[in-house]
């Protein structure tokens, strides 16, 4: 019966654990940041010089999202890190959207 208990209390805390380390905000606004992003290729806010640079960035914010998860915490420091480049890759894409070139 103790052993039962103690295996059952064990995968209790590992799931608490488990979930809290994900990152639904970071992922919620990496799908909506890439939603923008072919908004823009699809009205011709952005031209392919702009789109290859916002890929870049994403593909940035994602690698550090991987090397954050990859030892199982993701520190408050490495959230509020990840959370600053998506902030800065917001106001890239705004920029990149409103500026006055257009597709060729």
């Amino acid at each position: 019966m103790k052993k039962l208990v103690l295996f059952f209390a064990l995968i209790c805390g590992v799931s608490l654990f488990a979930a809290a380390q994900s990152t639904p905000k970071v992922k919620k606004t990496q799908v909506k940041q890439t939603v923008r992003i072919a908004h823009g290729v699809g009205n011709g806010e952005l031209t392919r010089h702009e789109v290859k640079q916002l890929k870049r960035q994403q593909k940035h914010i994602q690698k550090e999202k991987r090397i954050a998860i990859a030892d199982g915490v993701v520190t408050r420091r490495e959230k509020a890190h990840i959370r600053h480049d998506q902030k800065v890759a917001n106001r890239t894409i705004y920029r990149q959207k409103h500026d006055t070139q257009s597709r060729l």
